[in-house]
């Protein structure tokens, strides 16, 4: 849809889309319909721009057949870029295309990636990633933000811009490249004690959130407590309290019209310094640089956060 809509903002044809199969079977979609090919591997002869793997059905991880998998292996170097959307990872992997790459896919798969392909580098926390002339992306919808991506660079920014208002896309989705936030991982923990430290996080930024503290929300003792939660979150308090500021501090960049040292403030940072570096650390951007490239056109002026 991406591609075939930027070449009607373009008025050219950029782009010509062959879905290529093992055979000419038709393809049953993880949602019911089914889908016909336009060439099979065997049969396939054209030069390859972009090649792109798609994921298995919903819940598999699958790496294909060894035919599938051989043909990949040698095509994918031809190309100039090539990549995969969701779990099409997995089957990138199992042709050997993975070793010192940077790479995504759908979060609830990405554990499983990392322990079938330990030569990888997955960042399981990305909405698409660019390494080199490779590409991935995380599940269903991220694909629309890849392909955004690779129609900007391709054509320039006015088209890909033309296409995000088409199909009322972000061209950049707020929030960068995160899957989800540290508001959404509460959802994610199995233990009650632990998730109501996580909302006392939440909802306390300004707040005491040391360890000590924490524990006494959850009703453990801190030793107990730091174990569990590492656990659970798999990662340490420390850690999440710095994602949850993080995030409360690129939520204001992006919906209010603020100083930055009242984001910092109010995103619970003890100095301005102290959000720009975890700013950088976590979204490789300063407060400025990201509130450009994110901060919406329809901001607060100066309202208290």
């Amino acid at each position: 849809d991406t591609l075939h809509e930027a070449n009607r903002q373009s008025g050219k044809d950029h782009y010509q889309l062959v879905l290529v199969s093992e055979d000419l079977e038709p393809l049953r979609s993880s949602a019911g319909p089914r889908i016909l090919a336009d060439a099979a591997l065997a049969e396939f002869a054209g030069q390859i721009d972009t090649l792109i793997v798609l994921p298995a059905a919903r819940g598999q991880a699958l790496p294909g057949t060894e035919e599938a998998i051989a043909w990949l292996k040698r095509t994918a170097p031809t190309t100039r870029r090539f990549g995969s959307t969701c779990t099409g990872a997995f089957i990138l992997g199992a042709a050997g295309l993975l070793a010192g790459r940077r790479v995504t896919t759908h979060w609830q798969f990405a554990d499983e990636l990392a322990a079938r392909h330990p030569e990888a580098i997955v960042e399981p926390d990305r909405i698409f990633i660019r390494d080199g002339d490779m590409f991935s992306s995380a599940g269903v919808s991220a694909a629309f933000d890849l392909m955004l991506a690779l129609v900007e660079e391709d054509l320039g920014r006015e088209t890909a811009l033309a296409v995000a208002q088409f199909f009322v896309l972000f061209l950049k989705r707020p929030g960068g490249q995160s899957q989800f936030s540290a508001q959404l991982a509460a959802q994610f923990s199995a233990k009650e004690p632990i998730r109501e430290a996580l909302r006392w996080v939440n909802e306390n930024l300004r707040g005491d959130l040391s360890v000590g503290r924490l524990a006494r929300e959850a009703g453990m003792s801190e030793r107990n407590f730091a174990r569990a939660f590492a656990r659970e979150t798999k990662m340490t308090p420390a850690a999440y309290v710095e994602i949850a500021r993080v995030d409360s501090a690129r939520r204001l960049l992006e919906e209010r019209k603020l100083p930055l040292q009242r984001i910092a403030a109010a995103s619970g940072f003890s100095t301005l310094q102290a959000m720009r570096r975890a700013l950088f650390r976590h979204l490789g951007a300063t407060p400025t640089e990201y509130r450009e490239r994110f901060g919406s056109a329809f901001v607060v002026e100066d309202a208290e956060p």
